[in-house]
């Protein structure tokens, strides 16, 4: 898994939609297309300086040399985590939820957005064990939502584990 680096990089995956949300995560993904699809085209004549052709796109922020593979960016607004150690708390546990789910996520730049403060009041240390088990909680909650949408099961095909809701049993048959 490789991590997101350059501002430009967070705009283009935050701009790829909202996949899931918990109560105070989002998760941001802008798909990537395989290097065969990007070469297909011809390139355009460049004629003086202007920004990169549209069929480039904000995957060429990627570099797309290689497989696209899996990219993760960890955003965590000093808006809703006033400390640092807060935030490097907040950001570890994103990249090791991440780093889990990785086989099951689709080839595509990831962005996890911390979208409300957790409280003060409730979790007093900013590295005290309960928050980092309500952040890991909800992390996992998020992935396993985003595993779902983006075709859990062809993840699942492939022989890795889901977080996915249990399956109702199949009635009887008389």
């Amino acid at each position: 898994m490789q991590r997101l680096k350059t501002r430009p990089q967070f705009q283009a995956a935050m701009a790829g939609g909202t996949v899931s949300r918990t109560a105070h995560f989002a998760l941001h993904r802008l798909g990537l297309a395989p290097t065969g699809a990007a070469a297909a085209s011809p390139p355009a004549p460049l004629t003086g300086p202007a920004p990169l052709p549209h069929v480039q796109g904000p995957q060429a922020l990627f570099g797309m040399a290689e497989p696209p593979g899996v990219w993760m960016g960890a955003m965590v607004p000093k808006r809703w985590a006033r400390r640092a150690v807060t935030r490097n708390t907040i950001k570890r546990q994103i990249h090791a939820v991440a780093a889990s789910f990785e086989s099951q996520l689709p080839q595509a730049a990831h962005v996890v957005r911390l979208r409300a403060t957790f409280d003060r009041k409730q979790f007093t240390s900013a590295t005290s064990d309960a928050l980092k088990q309500a952040v890991r909680a909800e992390l996992l909650q998020l992935f396993g939502y985003a595993v779902r949408r983006s075709g859990g099961a062809a993840a699942m095909a492939a022989g890795a584990p889901t977080a996915a809701a249990p399956q109702p049993a199949p009635a009887p048959v008389s």
